[in-house]
């Protein structure tokens, strides 16, 4: 269940195969080449890039920089890439990023990013209605320009 209409889809058409799209999605080390926000990752527990293992997502606007618990909750090739931040608290988790990836018909792929905030992280909460809008109109201005980045580096 999406919170304070923090939830955002975005889709670009890449002229690349489903599962080389998914090669490059699924390497979240990579993911901060492409994002405004997001610095890179790294993996701290099971096989990179399946299906449970877990990451450290590495972050930055501005002069602010954190990083975020991740487990990976969904891992298809070519076609679906998904994994949510701090599984583990006892409210989390707070946010699903989702990557799907579909055949397009000229022999390409639609790849959709999805951001959906599951419950409001505990460093949002204190945010006027407005102030969420504004990192929502954040996020997806980032998404953007993470999936251009994606698409030029998957059609390079």
């Amino acid at each position: 269940m999406t919170v304070h209409r923090m939830h955002h889809e975005a889709t670009v058409e890449i002229a690349a195969t489903p599962d080389a799209v998914y090669r490059l999605v699924s390497d979240v080390p990579r993911m901060g080449e492409w994002s405004p926000e997001n610095a890179g990752a790294d993996w701290t527990s099971g096989t990179p890039g399946a299906e449970g293992s877990t990451f450290e997502g590495h972050n930055r606007i501005g002069e602010r920089e954190w990083s975020v618990p991740c487990t990976v909750t969904a891992a298809q090739p070519g076609a679906c890439f998904e994994w949510v931040t701090r599984p583990e608290d006892p409210e989390g988790p707070y946010v699903r990023w989702t990557y799907r990836m579909t055949p397009n018909e000229g022999g390409g792929t639609s790849l959709t990013e999805i951001w959906d905030v599951v419950t409001l992280p505990p460093t949002l909460r204190s945010l006027s209605s407005e102030q969420l809008a504004a990192r929502a109109d954040v996020v997806r201005a980032g998404m953007t320009t993470t999936l251009a980045a994606i698409k030029a580096a998957a059609e390079g």
